[in-house]
């Protein structure tokens, strides 16, 4: 990320609901790493065009999903369907974007 926009680190940055950064933050979520920021800033994605990424487990790939995926239902008002590997990975996400 360049020094110019190192607040796009910032998840207040990204323009989401008061209830939403709320939410992030009592998990301990304020910012994002610098990877992540590059993939929301790549080309048309916040536009809905495709992103292909690819980090190891437990890096952080879910919530740069996550917020393509507010943002776009927020910004669109239209559904978005989240498709999750495991049924337990389903519960968890399901209570917590509740």
């Amino acid at each position: 990320v360049p020094e110019d926009q190192a607040d796009k680190l910032l998840l207040a940055s990204w323009g989401l609901p008061k209830a939403v950064l709320e939410k992030y933050h009592s998990l301990g979520v304020v910012q994002m790493f610098e990877w992540q920021a590059e993939c929301l800033m790549l080309g048309q994605v916040l536009e809905g065009k495709n992103l292909v990424y690819s980090a190891p487990t437990s890096a952080g790939k879910t919530l740069v999903a996550e917020l393509l995926i507010l943002k776009r239902v927020l910004e669109t008002r239209k559904k978005a369907l989240l498709i999750l590997p495991f049924v337990s990975v389903a519960k968890e996400k399901k209570s917590y974007l509740q």
